[in-house]
């Protein structure tokens, strides 16, 4: 369905009640922050805050970027069909917008059997020729927990919880909730040593703008011996393209292992829908006993689809913060950077040149440093994925978080959804994140609201 963008919006700074008690810190001016995606930008507050096409696009682009909204809500069916054919035969999903209802961020799944936004990544140890995850035999990178009729999935998935418990310094009691997520009822066995490592499906809004973020500024930031002493050692991932036929920074996925966004969609359209493209020609179950269709391994989808989806993907608008003025959020802004989280999630970006004018230099405001740290044990899969280790996790952007539950409808976060809310989400970090988690629990009540305040802005 088209959306209704054929309207002027107002940049409006959405003031809230303003207080005039201090969380103990100076508060930030956050007015050079209004902008969060420089003139790709959105002001709205409604369910479709993560969907709207950037403001700025041209008559063009936003021609293109209207038919790609149609083909990321596009479902798929098995082939011969006239339109959307080459589902499966295995698979996880069918469609782009049930991994991202709305474009936003999926929910833990009610029902681990049916489609979700949740997957399974899939490998053996070792390494691959280009210095990536060895596909687990049998399984390929990933578990498809779906099938076609005359098929089986190549496995299903299940999940146990196991509950601890953290004190803050007010003696409030947070529990904390792990997903211990399982395979069964394997089509063949399980090869020895598999690692899996679940994944919930992020928002796509501002990809444009981290794609365009120059290299060079990227690695500056890195700081793999921790020479500054601080206890924060980013540093970038390289992933191998299959479509350059090289080695590229990494910048999309949990742990920034794909380099653009092309290769990102055309992965997933192979990967989650079992849909074969010119990038990836071979059917996800290709070499299996189980999941090869007997049709040719030609593309089954069209390049012009593709080209549509990935700008689509690249030009979504950023919502603008709210409330900025409010004094509570400005005071959470000062605690954000008091307790470190600001050593991760940088702030303020600045793109390059795009072949896309609308996300061509832009400053822009998407509170990460795309690089990946170690957020200790309790997060790690124990899957290494090119140069990140499986402690290791690329920094996610915190832009449009507030948003999520009008938009989504749930407060779910991290890489497998595990967090029921922000403040349990702080509490799962360790490794480079422990001092501010530490730091977090140490805060009062009053400066603990704010800093939720503060994110709940974004």
């Amino acid at each position: 369905m088209f959306k209704k963008t054929f309207f002027t919006l107002l940049a409006l700074p959405f003031l809230s009640c303003q207080s005039d008690d201090s969380a103990g810190y100076e508060p930030i001016d956050l007015s050079e922050r209004l902008y969060a995606g420089g003139a790709t930008t959105l002001f709205t507050v409604t369910s479709n805050a993560y969907r709207t096409p950037a403001p700025n696009l041209t008559a063009e682009d936003l021609a293109i970027h209207l038919m790609g909204d149609v083909d990321f809500e596009s479902v798929f069916v098995t082939a011969p069909s006239s339109i959307n054919q080459g589902l499966g035969p295995i698979f996880n999903n069918s469609s782009c917008i049930s991994c991202h209802p709305r474009d936003g961020r999926a929910g833990f799944p009610s029902d681990m059997i049916a489609r979700s936004g949740l997957l399974i990544r899939a490998s053996i140890p070792g390494q691959d020729e280009h210095g990536g995850p060895l596909a687990a035999p049998g399984f390929g990178l990933q578990v498809q927990n779906q099938s076609l009729f005359g098929y089986v999935p190549e496995a299903r998935y299940g999940v146990t919880f196991t509950e601890t418990t953290e004190t803050l310094a007010d003696g409030t009691v947070i529990t904390l909730r792990r997903p211990n997520i399982a395979l069964s009822e394997g089509y063949v066995a399980f090869p020895s040593g598999m690692m899996t490592s679940p994944r919930i499906g992020p928002p796509v809004f501002g990809l444009g703008l981290l794609e365009a973020i120059p290299e060079a500024d990227i690695i500056a930031r890195q700081d793999i011996s921790d020479s500054d002493g601080n206890g924060i050692s980013g540093k970038a991932n390289y992933v191998w393209d299959p479509l350059l036929g090289q080695t590229v920074l990494g910048r999309f996925g949990w742990k920034a292992n794909t380099g653009t966004i092309r290769t990102q969609c055309a992965a997933a359209y192979v990967e989650d829908m079992g849909i074969t493209n010119n990038i990836f020609h071979l059917e996800t179950g290709h070499g299996q006993s189980n999941g090869h269709d007997g049709f040719p391994d030609d593309p089954e989808l069209p390049d012009n689809i593709l080209d549509q989806t990935v700008l689509y993907c690249r030009t979504l608008a950023v919502p603008a913060p709210r409330g900025i003025e409010s004094r509570q959020v400005r005071d959470g802004a000062a605690v954000f950077e008091r307790i470190g989280c600001i050593d991760c999630h940088t702030p303020k970006q600045r793109s390059g040149h795009s072949t896309i004018s609308a996300i061509s230099n832009q400053t822009f405001y998407p509170y990460t440093d795309m690089l990946l740290h170690d957020m200790g044990e309790g997060l790690a899969d124990n899957r290494p994925d090119f140069l990140a280790d499986g402690r290791e996790w690329k920094t996610r952007p915190l832009w449009g978080i507030g948003l999520t539950e009008l938009v989504n409808g749930h407060t779910n976060f991290l890489h497998d959804g595990r967090a029921r809310n922000l403040t349990e989400a702080i509490l799962w970090h360790g490794g480079e994140g422990q001092k501010a988690k530490d730091k977090f629990k140490a805060l009062s009540k009053k400066d603990r609201e704010a800093l939720l305040a503060f994110l709940n802005s974004l």
